[in-house]
C-alpha cells in the first residue's frame, strides 16, 4: 500500500505562509483524489482541500482564497500552499489519497501552529 509522508509544518505567526508537502512512496497516478485534511484538538477531522487527477479542486469555505492545493504526479507529491494563516488554522494536517478502486490512505500528519 502507498505510504504518505507529510512535511513542512511548523510554528508561524498570523499572516505568515507555509507550504506543506506530501510525498508518496509510489506513483500517485493511480490515486484519483489527493488531498489534505486537518484536525484541531477536540475537533473532528475536517476537509481542507482535494485535487483530482484532472486538476479539479475542492476547498473548505474557511480556506478558500488563502490555500492552494497542487499535485505533481511526476514527483508523486501533493502540496498545500497556505497563505494569510490564522490562529484557527492551527491543527494537525493529514495527507489523504483515494485510489480509483476506492481504497483510502492517510499520512501520519504534520503539526501547524499559528500564533496570534
Amino acid at each position: 500500500q502507498v505510504q504518505l509522508v507529510e512535511s513542512g509544518g511548523g510554528l508561524v505567526q498570523a499572516g505568515d505562509s507555509l507550504r506543506l508537502s506530501c510525498a508518496a512512496s509510489e506513483s500517485i497516478f493511480n490515486y484519483n483524489v489527493m488531498g489534505w485534511y486537518r484536525q484541531a484538538p477536540g475537533n473532528e477531522r475536517e476537509l481542507v482541500a482535494t485535487i483530482t487527477n484532472n486538476g479539479r479542486t475542492n476547498y473548505a469555505d474557511s480556506v478558500k482564497g488563502r490555500f492552494t492545493i497542487s499535485r505533481d504526479n511526476a514527483k508523486s507529491t501533493v502540496y498545500l500552499q497556505m497563505n494569510s494563516l490564522k490562529p484557527e488554522d492551527t491543527a494537525v494536517y493529514y495527507c489523504y489519497s483515494k485510489a480509483y478502486w476506492a481504497q483510502e490512505y492517510w499520512g501520519q500528519g504534520t503539526q501547524v501552529t499559528v500564533s496570534s
